[in-house]
């Protein structure tokens, strides 16, 4: 697989890259990131290796990624029609408007028509609600997203950081009400973090969401550059802070010492076998990337040329594997007795992960 294998989005027919570059180090507004220059010729050089999808929200470095993406690509028509832009609305720029941010039909409207300013473009691809907002009917976000896409203005749609009930639910009134569904998840996953196996990629799979997972290196942490002792001292910070730095526990150490091992049998960094890990599971359509540099960006991409081999999955599986609790655990022992008997291939039931994709998925 390369950049430029293409790969249908959900149960749509739009073609975005199997991995996609992720711009919320763009702009330095946050403390950490990048200056406008850099991120112009990491998008450029993402581009020229096939890359056709960028994702982006109204509140990355306060804007200010989203205008650079803008400047760069919405003055550029050939490189702005080649390309995919998502963007998300929610969260708010002004945090004295009580109505600046959220997911109502005055909010959308107005963190939209932001959007189109600052990416300097009549329609976006791809509209992402950044997470659910608890204050808004779920009909009233539906129906706004539909007559946004009717007017022209936007092309998809997609819910990221949603519980999976509600994400059912908003996909099956739209189905009901024949209004624009949605066709694409974004959420957290990497092996430090599986939990949205239990229900979240399932649903996606069942409902026709291709998955866009968002820190597949959590943080960082799985480049394996932090280490232990150093941290403990505080000789070595993470340029996120406490953020990264409170997840560094004994069992991300454990995974990103596998990394390395295997990294040094297969020739390939710890990162890139996380990204492979990533897109290889099942129901992932595009993993999101960072870069702060172009070297980053393209010692991520070589992932695409890292297989791990059956024995390697095996212990990132026993290292990683997530603890899925009521009904999980439930229908785990009852699945196998329904099927006529008390194992599943012959093995032990068990809490069962997700398997990878199969050679078709694949290709």
């Amino acid at each position: 697989m390369a950049l430029n294998h293409y790969v249908t989005l959900g149960r749509s027919g739009l073609r975005v890259s199997p991995f996609c570059l992720g711009t919320m180090t763009f702009g330095l507004d946050w403390g950490w990131g990048s200056d406008a220059n850099t991120c112009k010729r990491i998008m450029d050089l993402y581009m020229e290796r096939g890359g056709n999808f960028i994702d982006t929200a109204n509140i990355y470095t306060k804007g200010h990624s989203e205008k650079i993406i803008g400047d760069h690509l919405g003055g550029n028509s050939s490189k702005r029609q080649r390309s995919v832009i998502a963007t998300k609305f929610m969260g708010s720029l002004y945090p004295g408007d009580p109505n600046g941010g959220g997911a109502h039909r005055k909010a959308i409207y107005q963190q939209l028509e932001g959007s189109l300013r600052r990416l300097q473009t009549d329609y976006i691809d791809l509209y992402w609600m950044h997470f659910e907002d608890p204050h808004t009917p779920i009909e009233e976000t539906m129906r706004a997203l539909d007559d946004i896409v009717r007017a022209g203005k936007v092309r998809y749609i997609g819910f990221s950081d949603t519980p999976a009930w509600r994400c059912a639910q908003a996909q099956m009134i739209a189905q009901f009400k024949g209004w624009t569904p949605l066709v694409a998840l974004q959420i957290e996953y990497s092996l430090l973090e599986r939990t949205v196996e239990g229900a979240l990629i399932p649903m996606a799979q069942e409902l026709g969401l291709g998955v866009t997972p968002w820190s597949p290196l959590k943080g960082g942490i799985l480049t394996g550059k932090f280490n232990k002792d150093a941290v403990a001292k505080g000789e070595q910070k993470a340029g996120r802070g406490d953020w990264v730095t409170k997840q560094l526990s004994e069992r991300a150490y454990a995974v990103c010492d596998a990394l390395h091992s295997f990294g040094k049998q297969i020739n390939a960094s710890p990162a890139q076998l996380a990204l492979a890990w990533v897109q290889s599971r099942a129901g992932v359509t595009s993993t999101i990337i960072g870069a702060r540099t172009t070297d980053q960006l393209m010692e991520n991409l070589k992932a695409f040329e890292v297989h791990l081999a059956p024995e390697h999955m095996a212990k990132l599986d026993e290292l990683t594997r997530p603890v899925f609790h009521f009904p999980f655990d439930f229908l785990s022992r009852v699945r196998p007795v329904l099927q006529g008997g008390t194992t599943i291939n012959g093995e032990p039931s068990e809490v069962w992960p997700l398997a990878p994709k199969s050679d078709a998925e694949r290709h």
